[in-house]
């Protein structure tokens, strides 16, 4: 039986995991994110030694990670950029790392473990903070000329929209993620468009996707009305997608997926609306992502093993 262990950072912690060549769990650890390229490799490599033994490290990392494992741009992690992980890990422990972006590491552990187990061609979608993501196209795992494919969520949908942390506007992360869900009620208030959810003394700045989508499940209206707005957005990237690659299945992770009939029912309304030749086409199934919170790190474990 191998050991394969994998390390996913996150915005506030790393976790990192051993698994078995079935995917059942052996070990798990965790340690906080600490700010800086520096303290990110020395925690990699304590959490690298709290996992041992082990037959194969893999490391999962938001941002645009080279085929080298060198991180480029990591927006929503301060002080980690241009800091080369996997060069300086293989040097200090002493063995191969394989690294790579945490929403690729992520599509590799649904299609091999989670719900796209034995599909061909399948696009994970993790709605979060931001948006993540990983393309398996004709059951081989795409990772682009220079190791950034599936940057999913810094798709351009609208030149005018707001900032987005990669430096740009527009980005579709901005329109169709936690906290772009947030920032949509809070326009609406700013607009009077979301009664019943604000009280008239209350602050908007102050309103949540939380507070949003328990009105909707109560029967808001106004409530319901912003989440049609968001379901829209978020076809918006999928229709884009699907017109580029043709997939037989989307996954949708992250804490939006939770959402249920709240966001796939509209969502799934707006897709068929806006995808060129709906009526000509399969269209992709949409499936819930099953692996949670352990995804990231259960696919940087299985990454050493799949070969592009």
């Amino acid at each position: 039986m191998s050991r394969l262990a994998g390390i996913d950072v996150g915005g506030t912690k790393c976790l990192g995991v051993v698994i078995d060549d079935e995917g059942h769990l052996l070990q798990q650890t965790r340690l906080p994110t600490p700010y800086g390229g520096d303290a990110l490799v020395a925690t990699l490599a304590e959490l690298a030694g709290q996992l041992e033994p082990y037959d194969s490290l893999g490391i999962g990392i938001p941002g645009l990670v080279t085929n080298e494992g060198i991180l480029r741009a990591a927006p929503n992690i301060g002080g980690i950029a241009d800091t080369p992980v996997g060069p300086r890990l293989r040097e200090r422990l002493g063995h191969s790392v394989e690294v790579d972006n945490d929403g690729t590491c992520a599509a590799v552990a649904e299609w091999k473990l989670g719900a796209a187990r034995g599909a061909k061609d399948i696009i994970m979608v993790t709605l979060g903070t931001g948006i993540g993501g990983g393309i398996i196209a004709g059951n081989r795992l795409q990772r682009g000329a220079n190791g950034f494919a599936g940057e999913i969520g810094h798709m351009l949908v609208d030149p005018n929209g707001p900032d987005c942390p990669c430096g740009r506007r527009g980005c579709w992360e901005r329109f169709a993620s936690g906290s772009a869900l947030g920032w949509l009620a809070r326009r609406a208030a700013s607009e009077g468009r979301l009664a019943g959810v604000v009280p008239p003394d209350g602050d908007i700045h102050e309103i949540r996707p939380e507070t949003l989508t328990q009105a909707a499940r109560e029967g808001n209206s106004s409530a319901v009305a912003v989440l049609d707005e968001f379901a829209k957005w978020v076809a918006v990237g999928l229709v884009n997608l699907t017109n580029i690659l043709d997939p037989a299945m989307f996954v949708l992770g992250g804490g939006l997926a939770e959402l249920g009939s709240l966001l796939h029912g509209p969502a799934s309304r707006w897709f068929r609306e806006l995808l060129y030749q709906p009526h000509l086409r399969p269209h992709p199934q949409l499936v819930i992502a099953e692996l949670g919170e352990r995804a990231g790190a259960y696919g940087a474990a299985i990454l050493p093993t799949v070969h592009t």
